[in-house]
């Protein structure tokens, strides 16, 4: 299951994103992963939950971003859910070209059962049409 945050920027979207985080790491069976481009947020989120600072692991295209994901669930087999802040930013692509992106987090979801939610900084009525079946708000 992929879930979408979607607003502008100052809506809240890391907070909520945070929370749920938070939530899950005392919820979840599987480990729990939090994404983000920076070490801003790190003593926000649970101690149980893994934070990964994406911007130091060179990731600079989409092809990149995915090869990372799929790197991470290949070594730790018990994930259950990333959640993946300023999800633009760390994919470096254009959300209106995403869609081949959000099928391969998809196939991982199947093969790996795990579980993605990101924030996305846009507004919610612009999102590319394939992006608004994971709009959670």
């Amino acid at each position: 299951m992929i879930q979408i945050i979607a607003g502008k920027k100052g809506s809240g979207k890391t907070k909520k994103l945070i929370d749920m985080t938070n939530t899950a790491a005392h919820e979840s069976a599987g480990n729990v992963l939090f994404l983000d481009d920076d070490n801003r947020y790190m003593f926000d989120v649970d101690h149980k939950v893994r934070f990964i600072n994406a911007g130091e692991y060179h990731v600079h295209t989409p092809e990149m971003f995915v090869g990372f994901l799929s790197g991470m669930l290949s070594q730790n087999f018990d994930v259950s859910i990333i959640f993946i802040d300023a999800f633009t930013k760390l994919c470096k692509t254009d959300l209106n070209e995403a869609e081949w992106l959000f099928n391969a987090m998809e196939e991982l979801n199947q093969k790996h059962g795990v579980d993605f939610v990101l924030s996305v900084s846009a507004d919610p009525d612009t999102l590319p049409e394939f992006m608004k079946k994971y709009l959670i708000a």
